[in-house]
Parts: structure tokens; sequence; C-alpha cells
């Protein structure tokens, strides 16, 4: 299958207390059929989230669903999968309309 390719690099700034971190980048590449950057402008203009918290959900959604369709077999995820599955149909069905104040 052909993938796009990206390389995704992790930098721990500081830990929990604020201390600077000594820890180095985490680096590596990776492949996914879909277009995470244009999936991550949909999730971003979908207004659920922030932009840095659409960004990170984004991000590691693609990553972990890539994993888990490449390990479809792994017996790991068999029971999450049809949970999975449901979730994934939820969120392509767009944003959740805000309630109506007036219950109209």
């Amino acid at each position: 299958m052909k993938q796009h390719r990206y390389r995704v690099t992790l930098e721990h700034l500081t830990d929990a207390e604020g201390v600077r971190s000594t820890h180095e980048p985490l680096q590596f590449e990776v492949g996914n059929h879909d277009d995470i950057i244009a999936i991550v402008r949909r999730m971003r203009s979908r207004g659920d989230f922030d932009e840095h918290a659409a960004t990170a959900f984004a991000v590691g959604l693609k990553l972990f669903s890539e994993v888990m369709l490449e390990q479809k077999d792994h017996p790991l995820f068999a029971g999450f999968r049809p949970q999975f599955q449901q979730f994934m149909k939820e969120l392509k069905k767009g944003p959740a309309l805000p309630a109506d104040p007036l219950g109209k």
C-alpha cells in the first residue's frame, strides 16, 4: 500500500515540576495511508478542541490507528477493535452540535 511518509520528533521540554529535561529528543519515521497534515487541519476546523488539543488528538489518533491497521491480527487489539471502529464512525460524522439552550 502506498503511504505518506513522516518524520516525528518529540522533545521533552520540562518535567512535571518545570525542571528542564535532559532527555534527548525522540525521532522516528513512519508511514500512514492518510495525509495527517490535512486531517489535523480538519480537526482544528471542527471546533471540538482548541488548536493544540486538536493537533495532539489527530496526530496521536492517526499514529495509533495506523499501527492497529498494520497489526490487525495482533491479539492486543482484538477486544478493542469493535469499539474503535464505532468511535471512528462517530468521529467521521462530524462535530457534535451544541445543545439548544431553549430546548428546540
